[in-house]
């Protein structure tokens, strides 16, 4: 397939799930709790039937390929190429009615991602890029995404999810973090991070991950111009503590603290 056709088909991915997803949202759906006693950790029929849908679009098109998701068990994931699907990142503010929610696709090649895709089909909004470069697609047109300039914690947003997710250590060393910064906000999900590759804010911080968290945004936001690293600086989000930046300058001032 042509890189145009790629794209198409990754766009297609996007519109099947947003059909499977919509008549579900601000509907009283059931919900159920995959942690067991644990962590409140939500499933709906939404996530299932998104994540059904893709997958069978992957295997009728690309039979070859591996997938891997959050709500089925892994297929074929010793493949060249592994779909990492999150059909519903952020299901606790789906099940709250709140928009800041979306659906993950990511393509990795031998274990790294190259292509990644975060749609938000009820505000009919995409976010999508290569690595090399990163594009929006919504009810605003279209355009490239960039990130903004930021010399340092003092000048810099700072987006997670909430730092209560976080372990006592990794909350004491991330606080630390947002005493410096301008401002901080917590509840984006997925929007945190393409809030940051379309130039809205600076870092993002955030623990606990699993691959398909965070693998289909690494080339949105790497392919705007930022950097997204381990806690340590490194390449490898296998541990689930991720820092995101659209500066390297910023970066480095967090990973500094976040080191002490």
């Amino acid at each position: 397939m042509s890189a145009v056709d790629f794209e198409n088909f990754v766009h297609e991915l996007a519109t099947v799930s947003g059909q499977a997803i919509l008549p579900f949202f601000r509907t009283a759906l059931g919900v159920e709790d995959k942690s067991r006693g644990a962590v409140f950790d939500p499933v709906t029929a939404a996530d299932r039937a998104a994540e059904q849908a893709m997958r069978a679009l992957i295997r009728g098109t690309f039979p070859s390929h591996g997938v891997r998701g959050e709500e089925f068990p892994d297929d074929g994931v010793d493949a060249d190429y592994v779909w990492v699907l999150d059909p519903i990142d952020g299901t606790k503010s789906f099940i709250c009615g709140l928009p800041a929610w979306g659906t993950l696709i990511g393509l990795c090649r031998q274990g790294q991602p190259v292509y990644g895709m975060m749609h938000q089909p009820f505000i009919r909004e995409r976010f999508y890029g290569d690595g090399v470069q990163a594009r929006y697609r919504g009810p605003a047109g279209e355009r490239r995404l960039a990130v903004r300039p930021c010399a340092g914690l003092e000048e810099a947003t700072l987006l997670t999810t909430s730092p209560l997710l976080m372990s006592e250590e990794n909350r004491a060393r991330y606080t630390e973090v947002e005493k410096r910064v301008r401002l901080p906000r917590y509840g984006g999900d997925c929007y945190a991070y393409c809030m940051l590759a379309a130039g809205h804010a600076d870092l993002v911080i955030e623990t606990n991950l699993n691959d398909f968290d965070i693998m289909p945004l690494v080339p949105i936001i790497s392919g705007a111009g930022g950097i997204v690293t381990n806690w340590e600086g490194g390449a490898d989000l296998s541990g689930g503590r991720v820092v995101a930046a659209g500066d390297r300058r910023a970066h480095e001032a967090a990973l500094k603290v976040l080191a002490s």
